[in-house]
Protein backbone atom coordinates (compact mmCIF):
# COMPACT_ATOMS: atom_id res chain seq x y z
CA UNK A 1 0.00 0.00 0.00
CA UNK A 2 2.93 2.38 0.64
CA UNK A 3 4.79 1.35 -2.80
CA UNK A 4 1.26 2.41 -4.78
CA UNK A 5 0.58 5.92 -2.77
CA UNK A 6 4.19 6.70 -3.37
CA UNK A 7 3.78 6.24 -7.16
CA UNK A 8 0.44 7.79 -7.26
CA UNK A 9 2.31 10.77 -5.38
CA UNK A 10 4.90 10.97 -7.80
CA UNK A 11 2.51 10.60 -10.73
CA UNK A 12 0.53 13.66 -9.29
CA UNK A 13 3.64 15.64 -9.21
CA UNK A 14 4.88 14.82 -12.77
CA UNK A 15 1.41 15.95 -13.90
CA UNK A 16 2.11 19.24 -12.35
CA UNK A 17 5.07 19.66 -13.64
CA UNK A 18 5.20 17.83 -17.28
CA UNK A 19 3.79 19.83 -20.03
CA UNK A 20 -0.01 18.45 -20.83
CA UNK A 21 -0.71 17.68 -23.80
CA UNK A 22 -3.39 20.12 -24.14
CA UNK A 23 -0.65 22.41 -23.74
CA UNK A 24 1.67 20.98 -26.07
CA UNK A 25 -0.35 18.10 -28.37
CA UNK A 26 -0.26 14.96 -27.95
CA UNK A 27 3.26 13.76 -26.55
CA UNK A 28 4.56 10.04 -26.81
CA UNK A 29 7.51 10.79 -24.80
CA UNK A 30 5.46 13.11 -22.34
CA UNK A 31 3.17 10.58 -21.91
CA UNK A 32 5.09 7.86 -21.11
CA UNK A 33 7.66 9.81 -18.76
CA UNK A 34 3.98 10.42 -16.46
CA UNK A 35 2.50 7.20 -16.74
CA UNK A 36 6.17 5.46 -15.58
CA UNK A 37 7.46 7.80 -12.88
CA UNK A 38 10.60 7.66 -14.95
CA UNK A 39 12.76 9.14 -18.03
CA UNK A 40 15.34 6.95 -19.67
CA UNK A 41 18.31 8.33 -20.43
CA UNK A 42 21.00 6.67 -23.52
CA UNK A 43 24.68 7.12 -22.77
CA UNK A 44 27.84 5.51 -23.34
CA UNK A 45 30.40 3.79 -21.62
CA UNK A 46 33.29 4.64 -23.56
CA UNK A 47 32.79 8.29 -25.24
CA UNK A 48 34.80 10.29 -23.18
CA UNK A 49 34.47 13.92 -22.68
CA UNK A 50 30.79 12.91 -24.05
CA UNK A 51 28.75 10.69 -22.10
CA UNK A 52 30.90 7.87 -19.98
CA UNK A 53 31.05 5.36 -17.17
CA UNK A 54 33.30 5.72 -13.93
CA UNK A 55 34.54 3.15 -12.07
CA UNK A 56 32.37 0.04 -10.70
CA UNK A 57 29.16 1.84 -9.80
CA UNK A 58 28.65 2.63 -12.85
CA UNK A 59 28.00 6.57 -12.53
CA UNK A 60 27.62 8.46 -16.19
CA UNK A 61 29.16 11.74 -16.35
CA UNK A 62 30.46 13.41 -19.43
CA UNK A 63 29.00 16.44 -21.29
CA UNK A 64 25.90 15.69 -23.15
CA UNK A 65 25.25 13.48 -20.38
CA UNK A 66 25.21 16.86 -17.73
CA UNK A 67 23.77 18.65 -20.67
CA UNK A 68 21.10 16.00 -20.93
CA UNK A 69 20.39 15.94 -16.58
CA UNK A 70 20.26 20.00 -17.21
CA UNK A 71 17.29 19.82 -19.86
CA UNK A 72 15.46 17.34 -17.73
CA UNK A 73 15.89 19.28 -14.49
CA UNK A 74 13.70 22.04 -16.55
CA UNK A 75 11.39 19.82 -18.61
CA UNK A 76 10.98 16.96 -16.35
CA UNK A 77 12.06 17.77 -12.45
CA UNK A 78 10.14 15.31 -11.21
CA UNK A 79 10.49 12.01 -13.02
CA UNK A 80 13.17 9.49 -11.60
CA UNK A 81 16.26 9.04 -13.91
CA UNK A 82 17.29 6.11 -15.35
CA UNK A 83 20.34 5.63 -17.30
CA UNK A 84 20.94 3.31 -20.01
CA UNK A 85 24.57 1.95 -21.53
CA UNK A 86 24.00 2.57 -25.43
CA UNK A 87 26.42 1.60 -28.55
CA UNK A 88 26.74 3.21 -31.82
CA UNK A 89 25.06 0.24 -33.03
CA UNK A 90 21.64 0.19 -31.00
CA UNK A 91 21.40 4.09 -30.06
CA UNK A 92 18.95 4.58 -33.09
CA UNK A 93 16.83 1.67 -32.66
CA UNK A 94 16.44 1.90 -28.73
CA UNK A 95 15.30 5.31 -29.27
CA UNK A 96 13.10 5.25 -32.29
CA UNK A 97 11.05 2.25 -29.97
CA UNK A 98 10.76 4.39 -27.01
CA UNK A 99 12.87 2.32 -24.83
CA UNK A 100 15.20 5.45 -24.50
CA UNK A 101 13.49 8.52 -24.04
CA UNK A 102 16.41 11.31 -24.82
CA UNK A 103 19.86 9.90 -26.27
CA UNK A 104 22.61 11.81 -24.81
CA UNK A 105 25.97 10.28 -26.68
CA UNK A 106 27.73 11.69 -29.31
CA UNK A 107 25.40 11.04 -32.35
CA UNK A 108 25.65 12.91 -35.62
CA UNK A 109 22.65 14.39 -37.10
CA UNK A 110 22.22 13.28 -40.50
CA UNK A 111 19.57 13.26 -43.40
CA UNK A 112 19.24 9.21 -43.33
CA UNK A 113 18.86 9.22 -39.64
CA UNK A 114 16.62 11.94 -39.29
CA UNK A 115 14.20 8.74 -41.04
CA UNK A 116 14.23 7.09 -37.71
CA UNK A 117 14.80 9.96 -34.74
CA UNK A 118 14.57 13.20 -34.53
CA UNK A 119 17.64 15.72 -32.86
CA UNK A 120 17.63 18.37 -30.75
CA UNK A 121 19.84 21.46 -31.70
CA UNK A 122 23.26 21.30 -32.37
CA UNK A 123 25.63 21.21 -29.08
CA UNK A 124 28.69 19.85 -30.79
CA UNK A 125 30.65 20.29 -33.80
CA UNK A 126 33.07 17.38 -34.11
CA UNK A 127 36.27 17.22 -36.67
CA UNK A 128 37.44 13.62 -38.00
CA UNK A 129 40.78 13.12 -37.75
CA UNK A 130 43.40 9.95 -36.89
CA UNK A 131 45.27 9.13 -33.66
CA UNK A 132 48.19 7.37 -33.78
CA UNK A 133 51.43 6.74 -31.46
CA UNK A 134 53.40 9.61 -30.42
CA UNK A 135 56.72 8.51 -32.30
CA UNK A 136 54.97 7.66 -35.20
CA UNK A 137 55.78 9.39 -38.70
CA UNK A 138 52.25 9.83 -40.31
CA UNK A 139 50.90 13.23 -40.98
CA UNK A 140 47.95 12.72 -43.49
CA UNK A 141 45.53 9.89 -44.31
CA UNK A 142 47.95 9.60 -47.18
CA UNK A 143 50.46 8.08 -45.13
CA UNK A 144 48.16 4.78 -43.97
CA UNK A 145 47.80 3.76 -47.39
CA UNK A 146 47.19 -0.33 -47.27
CA UNK A 147 48.09 0.51 -43.54
CA UNK A 148 45.50 -1.43 -40.98
CA UNK A 149 43.03 1.07 -39.28
CA UNK A 150 40.45 0.92 -36.47
CA UNK A 151 37.15 2.11 -36.08
CA UNK A 152 34.14 1.74 -34.20
CA UNK A 153 31.20 -0.24 -35.47
CA UNK A 154 28.09 2.43 -36.60
CA UNK A 155 30.19 5.54 -36.39
CA UNK A 156 30.32 7.82 -39.81
CA UNK A 157 33.89 7.78 -39.33
CA UNK A 158 33.05 4.62 -41.52
CA UNK A 159 32.15 5.88 -44.49
CA UNK A 160 34.37 8.83 -44.19
CA UNK A 161 36.63 6.58 -45.12
CA UNK A 162 35.76 4.87 -47.68
CA UNK A 163 34.63 8.11 -49.15
CA UNK A 164 37.88 9.36 -48.57
CA UNK A 165 39.10 6.03 -50.22
CA UNK A 166 37.19 6.43 -53.33
CA UNK A 167 38.30 10.31 -53.75
CA UNK A 168 41.84 9.77 -53.17
CA UNK A 169 42.26 6.22 -54.63
CA UNK A 170 43.59 4.95 -50.97
CA UNK A 171 43.20 1.21 -50.04
CA UNK A 172 42.64 1.29 -46.37
CA UNK A 173 41.81 -2.41 -43.73
CA UNK A 174 39.40 -0.93 -41.78
CA UNK A 175 38.76 -3.58 -38.30
CA UNK A 176 35.85 -2.65 -36.28
CA UNK A 177 35.86 -2.64 -32.65
CA UNK A 178 32.78 -3.18 -30.89
CA UNK A 179 33.31 0.53 -28.86
CA UNK A 180 36.06 3.20 -28.57
CA UNK A 181 37.74 1.15 -25.94
CA UNK A 182 38.06 -2.12 -28.14
CA UNK A 183 39.06 0.39 -30.95
CA UNK A 184 41.63 2.08 -29.31
CA UNK A 185 43.05 -1.13 -27.96
CA UNK A 186 43.80 -2.32 -31.50
CA UNK A 187 46.09 0.72 -31.90
CA UNK A 188 47.61 0.63 -28.27
CA UNK A 189 48.52 -3.20 -29.13
CA UNK A 190 49.63 -2.80 -32.58
CA UNK A 191 47.70 -4.48 -34.30
CA UNK A 192 46.52 -1.37 -36.19
CA UNK A 193 48.54 2.02 -37.08
CA UNK A 194 45.52 4.83 -36.75
CA UNK A 195 42.30 4.87 -34.92
CA UNK A 196 39.83 7.40 -37.18
CA UNK A 197 37.30 9.19 -34.59
CA UNK A 198 35.65 12.48 -33.91
CA UNK A 199 39.11 14.07 -32.74
CA UNK A 200 36.92 15.18 -29.35
CA UNK A 201 36.22 11.71 -28.28
CA UNK A 202 40.06 10.51 -29.78
CA UNK A 203 41.20 13.33 -27.28
CA UNK A 204 39.00 11.49 -24.17
CA UNK A 205 40.01 8.25 -25.26
CA UNK A 206 43.77 9.35 -25.37
CA UNK A 207 43.52 11.40 -21.95
CA UNK A 208 42.10 8.47 -19.96
CA UNK A 209 44.78 5.60 -21.33
CA UNK A 210 47.49 3.80 -19.67
CA UNK A 211 49.79 6.63 -21.15
CA UNK A 212 48.18 9.74 -22.03
CA UNK A 213 51.59 11.28 -23.70
CA UNK A 214 52.11 8.14 -25.69
CA UNK A 215 49.87 9.42 -28.78
CA UNK A 216 48.64 12.28 -30.70
CA UNK A 217 45.86 13.33 -33.00
CA UNK A 218 47.17 13.58 -37.01
CA UNK A 219 45.88 14.10 -40.64
CA UNK A 220 43.12 16.07 -42.00
CA UNK A 221 39.64 16.90 -40.97
CA UNK A 222 37.69 14.29 -42.81
CA UNK A 223 34.42 15.94 -42.51
CA UNK A 224 32.86 18.41 -39.88
CA UNK A 225 29.71 16.54 -37.97
CA UNK A 226 27.11 18.22 -36.19
CA UNK A 227 26.25 16.63 -33.02
CA UNK A 228 22.96 16.51 -30.60
CA UNK A 229 20.93 15.06 -28.14
CA UNK A 230 18.37 12.72 -29.92
CA UNK A 231 14.75 11.25 -29.50
CA UNK A 232 11.48 9.65 -30.73
CA UNK A 233 10.65 11.00 -34.82
CA UNK A 234 7.57 12.50 -34.88
CA UNK A 235 7.17 13.92 -31.08
CA UNK A 236 7.01 17.73 -31.53
CA UNK A 237 6.62 18.45 -28.33
CA UNK A 238 9.22 16.88 -26.78
CA UNK A 239 11.27 18.43 -29.02
CA UNK A 240 10.19 22.18 -28.82
CA UNK A 241 10.55 21.71 -24.93
CA UNK A 242 13.98 20.11 -25.53
CA UNK A 243 14.81 22.75 -27.91
CA UNK A 244 13.66 25.50 -25.56
CA UNK A 245 15.85 24.05 -22.28
CA UNK A 246 18.73 24.61 -24.35
CA UNK A 247 18.36 27.28 -26.52
CA UNK A 248 18.10 28.89 -22.76
CA UNK A 249 21.51 27.09 -21.73
CA UNK A 250 22.74 28.95 -24.75
CA UNK A 251 21.93 32.10 -24.45
CA UNK A 252 22.29 32.49 -20.34
CA UNK A 253 26.05 31.09 -21.07
CA UNK A 254 25.78 28.23 -19.14
CA UNK A 255 26.52 26.33 -22.36
CA UNK A 256 29.62 27.74 -22.72
CA UNK A 257 30.47 26.94 -19.25
CA UNK A 258 29.43 23.15 -19.25
CA UNK A 259 32.01 23.50 -22.50
CA UNK A 260 34.57 24.99 -20.58
CA UNK A 261 34.10 22.17 -18.05
CA UNK A 262 34.30 18.90 -20.42
CA UNK A 263 36.86 20.35 -22.82
CA UNK A 264 39.30 22.60 -20.87
CA UNK A 265 39.42 21.53 -17.23
CA UNK A 266 40.49 18.75 -15.97
CA UNK A 267 38.22 15.93 -16.42
CA UNK A 268 37.91 12.35 -14.48
CA UNK A 269 39.17 9.80 -14.47
CA UNK A 270 43.15 11.05 -14.57
CA UNK A 271 42.45 14.45 -14.29
CA UNK A 272 43.42 15.47 -17.52
CA UNK A 273 42.35 18.53 -19.31
CA UNK A 274 41.73 17.85 -23.39
CA UNK A 275 42.72 21.27 -24.10
CA UNK A 276 39.95 21.61 -27.19
CA UNK A 277 38.70 25.43 -27.15
CA UNK A 278 35.29 26.80 -28.10
CA UNK A 279 35.99 26.30 -31.66
CA UNK A 280 34.19 29.84 -34.15
CA UNK A 281 31.53 27.29 -35.12
CA UNK A 282 30.07 25.85 -32.20
CA UNK A 283 30.20 29.39 -30.58
CA UNK A 284 28.46 30.88 -33.60
CA UNK A 285 25.93 27.84 -33.37
CA UNK A 286 25.18 28.85 -29.45
CA UNK A 287 24.44 32.56 -30.62
CA UNK A 288 22.14 31.10 -33.60
CA UNK A 289 20.96 27.39 -32.44
CA UNK A 290 19.94 25.55 -35.11
CA UNK A 291 19.40 21.62 -35.94
CA UNK A 292 20.87 21.34 -39.47
CA UNK A 293 22.08 18.06 -40.44
CA UNK A 294 25.48 16.67 -41.52
CA UNK A 295 24.86 17.61 -44.93
CA UNK A 296 24.33 20.93 -44.44
CA UNK A 297 28.21 21.35 -43.32
CA UNK A 298 29.84 19.97 -46.62
CA UNK A 299 31.42 22.56 -48.73
CA UNK A 300 29.06 25.39 -47.21
CA UNK A 301 28.85 27.21 -43.08
CA UNK A 302 25.78 25.76 -42.22
CA UNK A 303 25.02 28.97 -40.28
Amino acid sequence: MRQMLSALATASLLALCLPSAAQTGASPTFEKIKSSGKVVLGVRESSAPMAYALGSMQKYVGYHVELCEKVLDKIAPQAQREYMALTAQNTLPLVQNGTVDIGCGPTTNNLARQKQVAFAVTTYVSEVRAAVRADSAVQSFKDLDNQVLAASAGTTAVQLLRKYSRDHGSKFDVQLGKDHFESFLMLESGRAQAFVLDANLLAGVIANSKNPTGYKIVGEVLGAEPIALLFRHGDAPFKKAVDGAITELMRSGEMAKLYEKWFMQPIPPKNMPLNLPLSPMLKALFEHPNDKPLEAYQDKDPS
